[in-house]
Formats: structure tokens, sequence, C-alpha cells
């Protein structure tokens, strides 16, 4: 079952789906409500999935525990009624009741109330503005509130109407899909338990860009650039540094381009020797996992309505840069990425992408990035924003201070990284890794065992099995 979804989990007998259902972990898309629950905090609830990437709300569940609602029909009522009295602009809420047994052994009746993202910005009627994170739900406060209206209403292009008719989709596509989330029903009841279609059943802009058979026709901005240069600096004119065939354009569906693009980068990136598998062979200069999330991010959360650009990776030897159409949100600061809240300026494509394994449902990917290039031994990912963009960096900078670079020999750096790659090596291998002599890597060892960037593990200090490693990996 998909990690987000509970369609499978309604599909289940009568006498099973309760209690899955009060025991699978709630997350971005799924929170649990007892029938005790008041307005306020349903509102609270509602507010914050429409406000984020939609998702569900299931009443009559409380500490694992399937307690019904039909004890309490008038409260059932009240929660029906909070998504018009309560929630300013009123939102879109779906409401069902499905069959359970409860708790006391007899059938009763869950409330399901389903919430599409919505185009709009929502508070409570107390003026209380709230945004799903995670597996939380929290307030927003009067900057953040502004951000989120800023953004909500200017970025609702995914939602449109794309011009096409559910023959122009692909139903092999869509089929993925249906068994990622355990749906059932025909393809336009798939896309529609995804937000994808329209209230009259036409296909969106986003059921185009993730299902389309060629989306491009229709989107030429909906393409990947990958280019891949001899230096690390571009050039102009003659001195151009674009290798001869370093210029490809991907095209397709959106989960089709990022497999193609993280074949071709996988191919293109800068690689260096380090022991792999028992023999030494080509390796990646900056982590795979940091360039893929940044790929992915740039292609989900790009803003689509620009039509006049196109996501740009560009591949240098010493570093990789990510360009996206589209700014960071609001009054968001790059220099301070860590700091930037989860936000989707597309959360039908990005609520699909994690259903299909392709993003993960937290919002860390920054943080992934910056942990991986960390774990590496390597400088933070640098952004930068322009009018138009974001651009990421990943250089293949060592994060050790100037000054330490400065009074190691030359070359001795490369240890470190070989280690960092490698994890613990004897001597031997460290020369043959770095194609040094015995002698020069004891001497480049002492000095940076003396910077505290590598230490020695061994029985004695004459121990023929002794190895090297980095310290904290």
């Amino acid at each position: 079952m998909s990690h987000d979804d509970i369609d499978e989990l309604l599909n289940l007998p009568i006498g099973e789906r309760g209690e899955q259902l009060a025991r699978v972990p709630e997350n971005q898309w799924f929170e649990r409500k007892s029938i005790r629950v008041d307005q306020k905090s349903f509102a609270k609830a509602i507010i914050g999935m429409a406000n984020a990437e939609g998702g569900t709300v299931v009443v009559g569940l409380s500490e694992q525990r399937v307690e019904g609602i039909d004890s309490n029909p008038s409260r059932t009522n009240e929660l029906r009624q909070v998504p018009m009295t309560m929630v300013a602009p009123p939102l879109r809420a779906h409401f069902r009741e499905v069959s359970v047994m409860n708790d006391r052994g007899a059938q009763d009746h869950l409330l399901i109330a389903q919430v599409p993202p919505s185009r709009h910005a929502h508070r409570r009627s107390d003026d209380t503005a709230f945004l799903r994170m995670g597996d939380s739900t929290v307030k927003l406060d009067g900057p953040m509130w502004e951000e989120l209206v800023y953004d909500r209403e200017a970025e609702t292009y995914e939602a449109q109407p794309a011009g096409i008719t559910m023959a122009e989709l692909s139903g092999e596509a869509i089929d993925r899909l249906r068994v990622e989330i355990g749906a059932h029903g025909d393809d336009s009841h798939v896309l529609r338990s995804r937000s994808l279609l329209t209230h009259d059943g036409k296909p969106t802009i986003a059921a185009l860009l993730l299902f389309g058979i060629a989306p491009e026709q229709l989107l030429p901005q909906a393409l990947v650039r990958v280019l891949r240069y001899r230096e690390d600096e571009t050039g102009t004119g003659a001195r151009q540094t674009m290798e001869a065939d370093g210029d490809r354009r991907l095209e397709g569906p959106i989960p089709d381009v990022i497999a193609k693009a993280a074949a071709l980068i996988d191919q293109w990136a800068p690689k260096r020797r380090a022991l792999n598998g028992g023999t030494f062979g080509p390796t990646d200069v900056i982590p795979r996992d940091a360039w893929l999330e940044a790929v992915v991010n740039a292609v989900v959360h790009r803003s689509y309505s620009m039509a006049g650009d196109h996501i740009r990776v560009s591949i240098f030897p010493h570093r990789i840069e990510v360009s996206s159409p589209g700014r960071f949100p609001g009054l968001s600061d790059p220099s301070r990425p860590l700091e930037i809240a989860r936000y989707a300026r597309n959360p039908r494509i990005a609520r699909v992408c994690a259903d299909l394994g392709i993003t993960q449902e937290l919002g860390e990917g920054i943080r992934r990035m910056v942990d991986d290039m960390r774990r590496a031994g390597l400088s933070d990912p640098h952004y930068r924003q322009t009018s138009t963009s974001v651009i990421v960096r990943l250089d293949a900078t060592s994060a050790i201070s100037s000054d330490v670079i400065k009074r190691l020999p030359h070359g001795s750096l490369e240890i470190v990284t070989l280690l960092r790659s490698t994890g613990p090596l004897a001597t031997g291998e460290i020369a043959s890794g770095v194609n040094a002599s015995r002698p020069t890597v004891l001497r480049w060892l002492k000095r940076l065992r003396e910077e505290g960037l590598v230490e020695r593990r061994g029985q004695s200090p004459r121990d023929p099995r002794a190895t090297w490693y980095v310290p904290g990996t």
C-alpha cells in the first residue's frame, strides 16, 4: 500500500478496515480525529490540508481505537458544516461515511473528509491559519500567512484545464499510479482521486505533465536541458567550453524525464577513482543523492507557467548547477535554505510523485541535500535567486577551512576524500587509491592526523592490519 493512501484500506472487509485505519501512521495526507473533536480542531485539520497538498481526515478513531460516529449524529452534522461556517473563504471538502466494526464489536461508521489542495489560502473564522507539514498541522504566523496568500493566489497553473482529452494521456502510466495507491475504478476515478481533473471531468495541466503522451507539444517549456562543460567556466563564443555532444534536451511526462535525466547525469557527472567492491574504479565526486534531489526538486516544484524558460542542469568538472524557473515562496531567504518552510507550488504533481516513490513525503529535500554533502566532506549546497529562477550549486569543494588547507601538503586532501567515500583503508590501499608512493602517503597521513582530519585504528603502532579513517564517518 502507498504510504499516503487510504483507498485500499477503505476497500477492506468491514471487519478489518476500522482497525487498520486506526493503526496506519499519520502523514502529510492523512489524519485521524475522535468523534469528540470540536469544530475548531476539525477546522484546523482541514484548513491545514487545503493550504498544503490536500488529504483525508477520518473521524471516529482515537488512540488506535475504533470509536465510530453513530453514537453522536449531531456532532457529525456539525463537522459537515465546518468547511462553510468556520473557514474563510469556504473550502471544498467531500464527505462520506463508511461502515466499520467498532471496538465494542458492533457495526458503526466513520466520517471521511477528503480535502483537495485549494487554489486559495484559507484561515479559520477566528483569523488563525494552518499548514499541514508531515504528520503535524502547524499554525502560521503573520509573515508565513502573507507568503501563503501571495504564492497560493498566484500559483494555480497546474489546476487549470489542459485542453486535452483522456485519450491523450498514457493509460499505462495511469495504471502504475492505480497500483501504487491501491485505487479501484477507471482512469477518471484514479485521476479524480488526486485532483487531476477539473469539475467537469477534463484533464488538468498537472495530469498532462504527469501522464501526457507528449506534454511538450502543448507545453514546450516542460523539458530538462542537460549541459556538459570541459572546464569550470562556460566561456563564450569560440572559447565556449561545452563538450561537442554536451547539450541534451529531455522531454516527456515528469516520471520519464526524471529517469532520463538521472541516467544521463550518471554518465556525465564528474568522477574520481575510489575503492568500490574491492577494486578501484570511478565514483561520484558530488554525491549522487544530492544532485538527484536537486533535479527532482526542480522538476516537481518549478513554475510551469513560465513559458519562456526550462530547467537546466549544468555539469562542470568540479560542480553541478541546477536552475529552475520560479522563485522560492514569498519572503524565503535563499541564503538560509534549511529555514525554508515546506511549500509545494504544484501540490498535485508533488503528491503523485510521492505516490510513485519519486519524492518523499516529509519535505526534507533541501535538508537531505545538505546532509549528503556534509557526509562527503563537501561544502553545503549554495542557493541563489534571480528575478525569475532559483539556482542550486553543488561544489566539489572541501568543507575544511582554507587555513588548514594551506598548511597541508599538496595532494594530501585526496586521502580525506578517498576515506570519506570508502570507509577505513590500510596504508597500501590508500597509496593505490591516490596513486602515490607509500612513503609519500605515510608523510601525508601524519600531517592529516596532526590536523585532526584522519585517525588510525590498530592494535599497536606496527600493527600490519591497521586502517585509517575520517573521524565521524
